[in-house]
């Protein structure tokens, strides 16, 4: 168990002909870069959400129609600046933004731009079905969309990093210890007692969430993304889709479902 990152995903392209979208994704940690070819992904960058320092280069190696800009952060100069510089339109994607699915939260404009891509970018693909959506980020969340397009909301908690550096912050010994290592049953000591708390509670949490919905929706899908990974027992795992670019894809669903503002 542990985390992945990969700073290039897929192999880069060098085809400047094709006509392809951009999707900018800032989160709280950092910011993807995600070039689509229709619905499809085709090279991601990650990089800084202060700096988008990435950003100059990566518009280079594609000819980009339109671009989509989604951030759960307060934008910075620096940002606003490296985004004013395309020259290509860009969609800020807001409450207001227009969707394909109806959003039945409360308090729209409190809600992260991230959770809601998510949910669109899992619906996108399996349209007719009751979908829990789970991303396992900085925070990890739970997102309930069902099968008639009905976005109900989620639950948020903290997520793997966070729940081992609040250990550390609120007590007087425990260390900060790092994610990758031994998760044994039982830990034998301080370090594998804190890491196995943490990722067996959180895979526990994830299936017990699971469970509950597949008891009230038996077709239920799930899917999985963010960047910290577990393993789940064999009944739970078969009706996992893991897509690392579950939010990306929804935020490509945005864009395209606003084309005709361009």
């Amino acid at each position: 168990m542990g985390r992945s990152l990969f700073l290039y995903n897929f192999a880069p392209q060098k085809d400047n002909s094709k006509k392809v979208n951009l999707i900018i994704d800032i989160g709280n940690t950092l910011a993807k870069l995600v070039a689509f070819d229709g619905d499809t992904p085709v090279e991601e960058v990650k990089t800084s959400n202060n700096s988008l320092e990435a950003l100059s280069t990566f518009i280079q190696k594609y000819k980009f129609q339109k671009g989509i800009v989604a951030s759960v952060i307060d934008l910075t100069a620096e940002v606003r600046n490296q985004l004013a510089t395309v020259d290509f339109p860009v969609l800020f994607f807001k409450a207001s933004t227009p969707i394909p699915i109806q959003n039945r939260y409360k308090t729209p404009n409190s809600l992260g731009s991230d959770r809601l891509a998510a949910a669109i970018g899992a619906q996108m693909q399996y349209p007719n079905r009751n979908i829990l959506v789970i991303d396992a980020g900085t925070c990890l969340t739970y997102e309930f969309i069902d099968s008639q397009a009905n976005y109900w909301g989620g639950n948020i908690t903290s997520g793997l990093q966070m729940r081992l550096k609040a250990m550390h912050t609120f007590t007087a010994k425990l260390p900060l210890i790092d994610s990758q290592g031994e998760t044994p049953e039982l830990g034998y000591d301080t370090e594998t007692a804190m890491r196995s708390g943490v990722i067996r509670g959180m895979t526990f949490e994830i299936e017990g969430y699971i469970r509950h919905f597949r008891s009230k929706y038996p077709d239920l899908l799930v899917f999985l993304t963010g960047g910290d990974e577990f393993h789940f027992d064999s009944s739970i795992k078969n009706i996992i889709f893991a897509d690392k670019y579950l939010v990306p894809r929804g935020l490509n669903r945005i864009l395209n479902f606003n084309n005709e503002k361009f």
